[in-house]
C-alpha cells in the first residue's frame, strides 16, 4: 500500500475535536481535557467561531483561588485567552513545525474563515515528520 506521507495541516489535523464554550463551568473543562488527553481547548460561540482558548494552566491558578477562598470557579469565558495562535488546513507541517520550536502552544486550533474546522497538537505534528521521512 502506497500511502503518501502528509505535507499539510489539513492531512494530520484532528477534525472532531473537544471544544467548549464560555458557558462551560471548570469541572467540565478539566474533565474533557482528561478524557481527551488535552492540554487545552479552543472556546467557540453558538456557530462554532473560534472565541478564545483555554488551558490548564490557565484554570490552575484560579482553581486554587476559588478553592482558597471557597467559591465557585469562574466559567471558562473569564478565564480564556483572547488572543489564540491559530493556524489554516492549508499550511504547511514543516512551517508549522518551525513555529512550534521554542515556547509556543502545543496545541493550535485550525481556523477556516472564522470557523473552527479541528486542531493539530505537537505530537501530531512529530508522528507527520516522521512520516516524511519514510519512518
Amino acid at each position: 500500500m502506497n500511502t503518501k506521507a502528509p505535507t499539510v495541516v489539513r492531512d494530520i489535523m484532528s477534525r472532531d475535536c473537544y471544544r467548549v464554550t464560555g458557558n462551560t463551568s471548570v469541572a467540565t473543562l478539566v474533565a474533557g481535557l482528561a478524557l481527551h488527553r488535552l492540554p487545552g481547548a479552543p472556546v467557540v460561540d453558538e456557530r462554532d467561531h473560534l472565541i478564545g482558548f483555554v488551558s490548564e494552566m490557565d484554570v490552575m491558578g484560579k482553581l486554587l483561588d476559588s478553592a482558597y477562598h471557597d467559591e465557585e470557579p469562574a466559567p471558562v469565558r473569564e478565564l480564556m485567552r483572547h488572543e489564540v495562535l491559530t493556524v489554516t488546513p492549508n499550511k504547511s507541517i514543516a512551517d508549522l513545525a518551525q513555529e512550534m520550536l521554542g515556547t509556543k502552544p502545543k496545541v493550535y486550533p485550525v481556523v477556516e474563515g472564522e470557523r473552527l474546522v479541528g486542531i493539530v497538537t505537537r505530537r501530531d505534528v512529530v508522528s507527520a515528520i516522521l512520516q516524511m521521512r519514510g519512518h
